[in-house]
């Protein structure tokens, strides 16, 4: 809870909302367990899970619902218009909102029973390894390990070691990456050249890639120390060969969180086709709007449902029959889809869209400098020729092969200290799974 405090120092009522969270969702838990009826429990499911979107709606998606509203009235001509609440996020709210509906939906199910000691479950909610950017853990997965966990100095050697490789992707990899994609912004989509534009979503991809890793094992290793095991979020999803297998790697928890409490209940695919297409849809805007209140991000998912669906029409066959063109379609589509989780107005988004294609139609006046991509090739170029060599994995599984050797040792301090002077330095970049 200091934790949680310290990250809302400037609007103090939201450790009150938090805490507001983790006894109404309580109450709701033993209330569903406790109910007999069918109906009834049915009741309080639904009004826990309403209570928790209620607060994630007001301030995730309010603003931009007015905005929306806004126009539309300014189109019909009408004077009038709707006052914008936009206030600032709660840190960490999207994250354990998904927490509380899934274990109320357990409870619901009974498939866990639910936690009678508050402070049992208070923790489970509050945990503050990945309690701000996920991964999203089940109050199942942790259940035993809340009232009895093993301790031993090996567990926090293992949890030290895990926390330091994560802060170094971090800090020396996505950072430094995340400096190319950001000179391309400064420079102005609409004076950079298409192999920059290339060269600056690819760091992009990586950039992204390399933050929300290097915090997820961060909080494995942080839960490790302290005797919980955090699941993986991550398994090397840029070696994958479709878009289908690149969301059974990518952000893991967050996928089996929409396939458990939203495609399976909605019907998955046991319904035909047809009903099938239907809930990959309904699940992949909802991806879309979770991870922003923006049309870019629900144009991201609608675009993740487009290539998902062709895949399973037969594509996916293809491409796993020949890996090559499978690589090859999956190093095209991963640069094009960041780009639309990227770049959150629309119009710079078309922009950036006509420097990566120059056959489609350019604004008259573009004028680029043509060497800029030798320029910051120059610069970032060590940075991504690392980037390229850790997306493959090949570093981590050398690293599994000799962690526990004096060498491995000595490289992981080098790493923690590099990573400290760095941050001295100013490269301490927010991690960018803080604003979803």
């Amino acid at each position: 809870m200091l934790f949680y405090l310290y990250g809302v120092w400037d609007t103090p009522l939201y450790l009150a909302l938090f805490g507001a969270s983790m006894a109404v969702n309580y109450f709701f838990g033993c209330r569903i367990a406790r109910s007999r009826a069918r109906f009834r429990r049915r009741k309080r499911l639904f009004w826990g899970v309403a209570y928790n979107l209620f607060w994630l709606l007001l301030f995730k998606y309010t603003g931009f619902f007015t905005e929306n509203i806004n126009g539309i009235l300014r189109l019909m001509g009408l004077s009038l218009e709707l006052p914008v609440f936009a206030p600032v996020l709660p840190v960490g709210i999207s994250f354990y909102t998904f927490q509380a509906i899934s274990y109320l939906a357990d409870v619901y199910r009974k498939t866990a029973e639910y936690e009678p000691s508050f402070v049992n479950f208070a923790m489970y909610i509050s945990m503050f390894p990945q309690l701000i950017a996920g991964p999203i853990v089940t109050y199942s997965s942790i259940k035993k390990e809340i009232s009895r966990r093993s301790h031993s100095m090996r567990a926090v050697e293992e949890g030290l070691k895990t926390f330091t490789i994560g802060l170094g992707l971090k800090v020396l990899l996505a950072n430094r990456l995340g400096g190319l994609w950001n000179e391309a912004g400064t420079v102005g989509y609409e004076s950079i050249s298409t192999p920059f534009a290339w060269l600056a979503i690819t760091a992009f991809s990586l950039q992204i890639y390399f933050d929300f890793y290097g915090y997820s094992l961060m909080a494995k290793g942080l839960g490790r120390i302290m005797g919980f095991t955090i699941p993986e979020n991550f398994h090397d999803p840029y070696l994958s060969l479709s878009m289908t297998e690149f969301w059974r790697r990518w952000h893991m928890t967050l996928g089996s969180w929409f396939r458990d409490y939203v495609y399976i209940p909605l019907g998955g695919s046991r319904k035909g086709k047809l009903m099938t297409f239907r809930n990959m849809l309904a699940v992949w805007a909802l991806t879309g709007f979770w991870h922003g209140a923006s049309w870019n991000f629900i144009l991201w998912g609608l675009l993740m449902f487009a290539l998902i669906s062709v895949e399973k029409l037969g594509l996916i066959r293809i491409l796993e029959r020949v890996p090559a063109l499978g690589h090859l379609y999956m190093a095209f589509a991963i640069s094009v889809s960041w780009v639309l989780f990227a770049v959150t107005d629309l119009s710079q988004m078309a922009v950036y869209f006509t420097r990566l294609f120059p056959f489609l139609p350019q604004s008259e006046g573009m004028a680029y400098f043509a060497g800029d991509y030798l320029k910051y090739g120059r610069l970032y170029g060590l940075s991504l020729a690392a980037g390229l060599v850790f997306a493959t994995g090949l570093p981590m599984k050398l690293y599994r092969r000799f962690k526990n050797s004096p060498a491995a040792a000595v490289v992981l301090l080098a790493v923690f200290w590099g990573c400290v002077y760095c941050m001295k330095m100013g490269m301490d970049d927010p991690f960018l799974y803080f604003r979803f």
